[in-house]
């Protein structure tokens, strides 16, 4: 399902405001990287849609996760299945 330009954004505009919220707050004072796993500081912490606003995902709760910047710029507008499939090849390519 996709959305509409203005639907994409008003998503990004509730992702900004969630950023600023006492849950993503707390979410990221201790955290890791939800694909890659490496521990992060609260200012190296980036939002991720797990289901990407650009392919009908929402921001909610439920859909954003916290993530590196290398990740989150590797993934782009990839659903995590995607993604995985991807890491996958790409681990295949270094063996």
């Amino acid at each position: 399902m996709e959305l509409s330009q203005s639907q994409i954004k008003l998503e990004r505009t509730k992702a900004k405001e969630l950023r600023k919220s006492r849950w993503w707050q707390n979410l990221i004072q201790k955290t890791k990287c939800y694909y890659c796993g490496i521990h992060l500081q609260p200012i190296q912490v980036t939002m991720d849609h797990i289901v990407p606003v650009s392919r009908g995902g929402r921001s909610n709760k439920g859909n954003l996760v916290p993530s590196c910047k290398a990740c989150n710029n590797e993934k782009k507008n990839l659903t995590t299945i995607e993604w995985q499939n991807y890491l996958v090849r790409l681990e295949k390519n270094f063996n």
